[in-house]
């Protein structure tokens, strides 16, 4: 029996001690990470990176897998990887001058894309950023990149697609040691399925640290471990879209050259011109030059209604029996001429109406002395005052028979209430221009305010405060732009040229063109506008001669004083008592 069996026996314990031997001497070869196996139909890529000089990795202390590692056959790393549609090879070196190049290997899954947008700008602390550049891009497959400011965006197609690129600023000496930090993998429009990553540098890594998730977190990567050849390896599997693989490796003092940049994001560098606060300016000046151009198209009318020329105005209107009188264009009254031409109500247009009521009976202005001049009641407000004037003829005389000027006291305002929603009504505005100009004053001030506050914010946190400078500068334009609004309507357009018209008139007409017996009432029906244009005292010269007893009554019917030839003079000084009176 022995003889029959002894040499099976003997060769099935040899085979029994190969296997526990060669079992014993896996345990002490580090592993790598399981990762899924896909179909066989797919296309595989060479895992990138090649070994530096073996060694021992001293004190670095790689995150391990959960998960049993795959066999590497003869202790090397895999080869001949089928690459899974949405995963990521990547593969580092650190050069002596301190430059990584990269190598990325993406396989997208067919009619679909993937986007990168890798930031080039990392916050490095809370007043600083870290700034990364890239150079010497090659793309090889279908796929394109761009590199703005602040992004590296790589826009791949279809397909296996490889990018290579150089990176600086991923260098950086720290206590004793020196840094080397990239984000692996970051700003993937889809999720990626699997990330591969290989390190390698001149010396061998003292630590690492691999991160993955959002930005911010510190959760670990699935794993980050040097492989038989000390290869540092990193493995990820179901990154989303989005997420990062932040990759940090410690080198031995002086290993490469140091090349790290960083930006401070004090105030300084919180007004730089970044791609966020480019837009925001741009978009500003879109905004401002828009608004401009409507307000532009709207107030167009009463632009061309100021430049062009005069048109002809018929104001003085012959009647039965030959009679010449004076007619305002479209019935305008005095008060609503200073305001339809400068869209306010002040004292000039107040004056002129006190004025017109004088002329047309409803009071009048008594000469007691050089400098004393007293307003007299004559007839009650009726119906054909309008609301406006029914408050003058209130301010200025209430229920008294007579008012000297010194103790003349009106309110303004009241008056000028009435007078906004008259010219209102009177369809020359669409809306009333004090309550838009104030609306559109606050909200620019508003917006102003607003753009301080947020200035100071991003200055003090994340930087772009340009966008908070573009927001003060929309608001101080739209605040000095609300002067301009609100536009007239058409008929307040026609109306401004016909008063165009109205003072070609004042400046024009000669008394002696005015038959005898209407030149007084021509004068002071005419003379309320002349008050409000500023032309009183040229109409009132043109009259120097006139003869006030030629319509068969002595004097100016509604200017009581003892020299009628010293109308002209006193009437003047009688204008700035009243404006005077009426200011207080």
């Amino acid at each position: 029996m022995l003889a029959k069996w002894g040499i099976p026996a003997a060769a099935l314990a040899a085979c029994v001690l190969v296997g526990l031997a060669s079992g014993a001497g896996a345990e002490e070869q580090p592993t790598l990470p399981s990762v899924p196996v896909p179909p066989s139909s797919v296309p595989t890529l060479e895992w990138p990176g090649t070994a530096p000089p073996s060694g021992d990795f001293g004190d670095l202390k790689p995150t391990r897998p959960s998960e049993p590692a795959e066999s590497t056959g003869a202790g090397g790393p895999p080869v001949g990887h089928p690459l899974l549609p949405e995963s990521v090879n990547v593969a580092l070196k650190v050069e002596r001058d301190g430059s990584l190049s990269v190598t990325e290997q993406v396989f997208v899954r067919a009619r679909e894309t993937m986007t990168r947008h890798a930031p080039l700008r990392i916050r490095a602390g809370d007043d600083r950023d870290r700034v990364f550049t890239i150079r010497d891009v090659e793309v090889t497959g279908n796929g394109t990149t761009e590199v703005t400011g602040d992004e590296f965006v790589m826009r791949l197609g279809e397909g296996a697609t490889t990018v290579t690129y150089q990176v600086d600023g991923a260098v950086t000496d720290v206590a004793g040691h020196q840094e080397v930090r990239w984000q692996v993998a970051s700003g993937w429009d889809t999720d990626v399925r699997l990330l591969r990553a290989s390190f390698i540098a001149p010396a061998q890594p003292a630590a690492v640290v691999c991160l993955a998730g959002a930005f911010g977190t510190d959760s670990p990567c699935r794993s980050a471990l040097a492989d038989s050849s000390q290869v540092l390896r990193v493995v990820q599997e179901k990154l989303p879209a989005g997420q990062r693989v932040d990759l940090t490796v410690h080198l031995p003092a002086g290993t490469v050259g140091a090349n790290a940049r960083f930006d401070d994001i004090g105030t300084a560098s919180a007004f730089a011109l970044t791609t966020a606060g480019a837009m925001g300016l741009g978009a500003l000046v879109l905004l401002l030059t828009g608004g401009f151009v409507v307000l532009w198209l709207a107030r167009g009318r009463d632009a061309r209604a100021l430049a062009g020329a005069a048109g002809q105005v018929e104001l003085l209107m012959t009647g039965d029996g030959g009679r010449v009188a004076f007619a305002s264009p479209d019935g305008v009254l005095p008060g609503q001429v200073g305001t339809v031409v400068d869209e306010r109500v002040d004292v000039a247009d107040v004056t002129a109406t006190v004025v017109d009521l004088a002329v047309r009976n409803y009071l009048s202005v008594r000469e007691n002395g050089p400098a004393e001049w007293v307003l007299v009641r004559r007839n009650p407000p009726d119906a054909a005052l309008t609301d406006y004037e029914r408050a003058v003829y209130q301010q200025v005389l209430g229920d008294v028979a007579e008012v000297p000027l010194t103790a003349l006291r009106v309110d303004v305002g009241a008056v000028r209430e009435s007078l906004y929603t008259d010219v209102v009504k009177r369809e020359w505005f669409a809306r009333r221009p004090d309550h838009d100009r104030s609306l559109w004053s606050l909200v620019g001030v508003l917006l102003a305010v607003a753009g301080v506050a947020a200035t100071v914010v991003l200055a003090l946190t994340v930087g772009h405060a340009l966008l908070g400078l573009a927001l003060v500068v929309g608001g101080l334009g739209l605040a000095l732009g609300a002067r301009m609004m609100p536009a007239r309507t058409r008929r307040g357009s026609v109306l401004v040229q016909q008063i165009r018209g109205l003072l070609n008139y004042l400046r024009t007409t000669e008394a002696a063109a005015i038959p005898a017996e209407d030149r007084e009432m021509v004068l002071s029906r005419s003379l309320p506008y002349a008050v409000v244009l500023g032309e009183a005292d040229g109409w009132i010269r043109r009259f120097a001669g006139l003869d006030a007893a030629a319509d068969g009554t002595p004097g100016i019917y509604w200017y009581e004083t003892g020299d009628p030839a010293g109308f002209p003079a006193r009437f003047a000084a009688f204008l700035l008592a009243l404006d005077g009176a009426l200011g207080r």
